[in-house]
C-alpha cells in the first residue's frame, strides 16, 4: 500500500465520487479540512450530498479536471484506460484505490472494521448507531446511507471509527484493524479475485491480521467461515449465531411483520455467561437478526452496557435501499432494496414470506452485470422460491459489454423451472409501469431488487 502523508494543501480528486463508499470518504475528509473535488457521469444522490457540503463536482471524466491536483483516489468501477486515469499516470500524480486512502486517513483510530460477502452495510449502521448512542462519537464510513444520520458517513472526534471495508478488490486488506466482523463468504467478484480459493484466501489473511488486544465476530453458522476457523492463525476469535456452538447463541426468535423478536445466550470468554432476554430490532429476517447479533456481540465487548445497546436496536430507522418502502397503494405496498446476488434474494424473501401473513409477494429483479449472471445463473435460478411472481428485468450491465450469449427468454425459463414460479419479462420502466396497472390486485407486496436502475425506476412510478 502506498503510505501517504497528506497536508492540508494537497488537492485530493476523487473518481467515480458518486459511488456510495467514495462519496462518503470525500465527505469525511472535506469535513477534516481537506481541498477535495471529484468527477462523474452520472448525477444522483451521493453527489448531491457531496455538493452540499461544498465539493466540487465535474460531470464527466476529462483530462482537463485533474488540471491542479495532486492525489487521486480511484473508485474499483473505473478502468485504466479512464482519461483522469491516464493524465494522471503521465504527471506521476499518486493514484490510490479507495481503501489505500482511507487506510491512511484512518491510521491513527481504533477501527472497528465489518467485511464479509452480505449484510456488511447494515451491520456496520448498527454498530455505529450503537457507538453513537453510547457518546462514543465514531467516524463511520459506511456502504449505504444510515437513515438516523441521513448520510452514509460522518466525521466524528473520537479515537473510534466503524468502517464498511468492500472485499471486491482485495483493498480491504489494507485497512488498519482492531476489531472486526465477518460476517459470511460466499462466491462473489470472481471476476478479480479469479477463483474462489484466492477469494477464501484473502478473508483468511483479514481474520489474522487482528491484534492480540482486538477481537474478530465471526458468523458461525456460514460453512466457509467454518472452514476458515482452523486457519485463524491468532485464534483470537469470537463467534456468533443460531449454532449450540457459539459463543453468542441465537435463542426463541420471533418474526413479526415490522421487527424481530430473540433472545441472547452468552458464552464467551471475555464475558459473564447470561442470557439477555427480549432483544427487539426494527428489521425483519433471519439474516438481520445475525446481523444485529454481530453488532451486539462486538459492542458488549468494547465495554458499551447492554441497556444502550437495546434500547439502540429498538430505535434504529434503518438504511436506504435495505427493504425500503417507497410508498403504498390502497393495501399494495412497494419495497426497494439493493439485494443483487441469490443469497440476498433468497434471504430477504425468505424474510418477506415470514412474515407476510400469506400475502402475494411478487419480485422486480433486475440482474447486475452480464458476468455475475452468468457465474452464478443456477442460484439465481433456485433463488425466488418464496416468490409468488417475478418481473424479470433487462441486465444492469454497470459497464460490462453486453453478452450476445445472455439469452432473456432461457434465463426466465430456468427461474420459473427451478423456483417454481410464474415469470413475466419487461423491457423497460414504462412496461413496468403498464404492469404495475394491469396486474395488481389488492393485497400485494411487491419487492424491486437489483443494484442499477431499478431504485430509480421505483420512485419515478411511485410519483
Amino acid at each position: 500500500m502506498n503510505k501517504v502523508e497528506i497536508g492540508q494543501n494537497e488537492k485530493i480528486h476523487f473518481i467515480g465520487i458518486g459511488g456510495i463508499g467514495m462519496s462518503g470518504l470525500a465527505q469525511v475528509m472535506k469535513t477534516m479540512g481537506f481541498k477535495v473535488q471529484g468527477s462523474d457521469v452520472v448525477n444522483s444522490k451521493n453527489v448531491e450530498r457531496c455538493k452540499k457540503l461544498g465539493i466540487k463536482i465535474f460531470m464527466s471524466h476529462s483530462k482537463k479536471n485533474i488540471k491542479d491536483s495532486t492525489i487521486v483516489v480511484k473508485s474499483s468501477a473505473i478502468k485504466n484506460n479512464n482519461p483522469e486515469i491516464k493524465v494522471a499516470k503521465q504527471k506521476k500524480l499518486i493514484i490510490l484505490k479507495r481503501a489505500e486512502m482511507l487506510a491512511n486517513i484512518v491510521s491513527l483510530k481504533t477501527n472497528i472494521v465489518i467485511t464479509g460477502s452480505h449484510g456488511k452495510t447494515t451491520t456496520t449502521s448498527l454498530i455505529s448507531k450503537i457507538l453513537s448512542a453510547a457518546k462514543l462519537d465514531p467516524t463511520i464510513v459506511n456502504g449505504g446511507v444510515i437513515n438516523s444520520f441521513k448520510s452514509s458517513a460522518r466525521f466524528g472526534k473520537s479515537e473510534w471509527a466503524v468502517l464498511e471495508a468492500d472485499e471486491s478488490d482485495g483493498s480491504f486488506l489494507n485497512l488498519p484493524v482492531n476489531y472486526s466482523v465477518v460476517t459470511n463468504l460466499d462466491r462473489e467478484h470472481l471476476d478479480f479475485y479469479k477463483n474462489f480459493e484466492n477469494l477464501k484466501n484473502s478473508f483468511k489473511k483479514f481474520l489474522n491480521k487482528i491484534p492480540k488486544i482486538g477481537k474478530s465476530f465471526i458468523c458461525i453458522d456460514d460453512k466457509e467461515i467454518r472452514k476458515l476457523i482452523p486457519k485463524i492463525e491468532n485464534k483470537n476469535y469470537l463467534t456468533y449465531g443460531f449454532s449450540n456452538k457459539a459463543n453468542f447463541q441465537i435463542l426463541g426468535q420471533k418474526y413479526n411483520k415490522d421487527c424481530s423478536i430473540f433472545n441472547l445466550k452468552i458464552s464467551a470468554p471475555t464475558l459473564k455467561k447470561k442470557i439477555i432476554k427480549k432483544i427487539k430490532i426494527n428489521l425483519i429476517g433471519k439474516h438481520n437478526i445475525l446481523n444485529s447479533v454481530a453488532a451486539i456481540a462486538l459492542c458488549l465487548q468494547i465495554g458499551i452496557k447492554i441497556e444502550v445497546i437495546k434500547k439502540s436496536l429498538k430505535t434504529f430507522t434503518g438504511i436506504q435501499r435495505r427493504m425500503t418502502k417507497v410508498f403504498t397503494l390502497g393495501k399494495k405496498e412497494f419495497f426497494d432494496d439493493y439485494a443483487h446476488h441469490p443469497t440476498e434474494i433468497s434471504s430477504v424473501l425468505n424474510g418477506l414470506k415470514m412474515t407476510s401473513n400469506n400475502r402475494r409477494i411478487i419480485s422486480v429483479f433486475q440482474p447486475h452485470r452480464y458476468s455475475r449472471v452468468k457465474l452464478l445463473k443456477k442460484d439465481f435460478a433456485s433463488c425466488f422460491k418464496d416468490s409468488d411472481l417475478v418481473v424479470l428485468c433487462p441486465v444492469y450491465s454497470a459497464g460490462e459489454k453486453v453478452d450476445k450469449k445472455y439469452n432473456e427468454l432461457n434465463f426466465a425459463k430456468q427461474i420459473s423451472k427451478s423456483s417454481k414460479v410464474q415469470v413475466v419479462i419487461i423491457r423497460d420502466e414504462n412496461d413496468l409501469r403498464k404492469f404495475f396497472a394491469k396486474n395488481l390486485f389488492e393485497n400485494e407486496i411487491i419487492i424491486c431488487m437489483g443494484a442499477g436502475s431499478i431504485s430509480k425506476w421505483i420512485r419515478e412510478i411511485a410519483f
